[in-house]
């Protein structure tokens, strides 16, 4: 497993951010996406150490594409020369949450977890009544040590609480969010050792799994909207 040659192929990438390049390109990107492959292979029986609904899982399922939607961007480079991958009992699904990687260089890189969309209302009305009702236990997550060491709730949120929750709340502050999730940065240099990189994955992502539990039993009833 080179996951070197992963980094090296995304910055060749960034530099080259051009359809001509890509193509003329195509084996090495190949190879590069094979050896992400492997990597979650391996990441799939780590974090199935402690969470098996996620084992069924093939890595190719569970991959995001290079192209970049540029209809309403300014920036018009045709590729997000970085390789993503979401893992959950439902794959790549948003919800429920799971265990999000992505690779992109010059410290770009990052484990995550949690809800990173915001455009479901029913998602967000679900997670703000659980967290108002279950203050205490979303407190004690949050406020674990391995957790408060290493992860900070980010999302995006409204200025004020919404209608319907008291402004004096304890968890005011959390229910202003649209969205609950964690980011932590993986530096490039830490990619060069795969099996180290795979043991501190592991780790990072058992430490934030109470919290993806906490969202997924909010979510419990949530059904994704048909696409039309």
């Amino acid at each position: 497993m080179n996951t070197q040659l992963i980094l090296d192929y995304l910055t060749d990438l960034g530099k080259n951010n051009e359809r001509e390049w890509y193509h003329a390109h195509k084996a090495e990107y190949k190879e590069a996406n094979a050896e992400f492959e492997l990597l979650l292979k391996e990441l799939i029986l780590r974090i199935g150490e402690f969470d098996k609904s996620v084992l069924h899982n093939e890595p190719k399922e569970l991959t995001f594409k290079l192209v970049r939607d540029t209809r309403f961007s300014h920036d018009k480079s045709p590729y997000n020369p970085a390789f993503r991958a979401h893992i959950s009992s439902k794959g790549k699904l948003p919800v429920p949450v799971g265990y999000y990687l992505m690779i992109k260089p010059d410290g770009q890189s990052f484990l995550g977890g949690g809800l990173f969309a915001d455009m479901f209302k029913d998602a967000t009305a679900m997670v703000r009544d659980f967290i108002a009702a279950n203050g205490r236990e979303w407190e004690e997550i949050l406020n674990e040590p391995d957790f408060k060491e290493n992860f900070t709730v980010q999302g995006t949120a409204l200025k004020r609480v919404p209608a319907g929750y008291g402004q004096e709340h304890p968890q005011a502050e959390f229910l202003k969010f649209k969205s609950w999730y964690l980011e932590y940065p993986v530096a490039d240099h830490e990619f060069g050792d795969g099996e180290a990189f795979l043991g501190h994955a592991a780790r990072m992502f058992r430490i934030m799994k109470p919290f993806n539990d906490f969202l997924n039993r909010a979510l419990a009833d949530f059904r994704m909207p048909e696409r039309k």
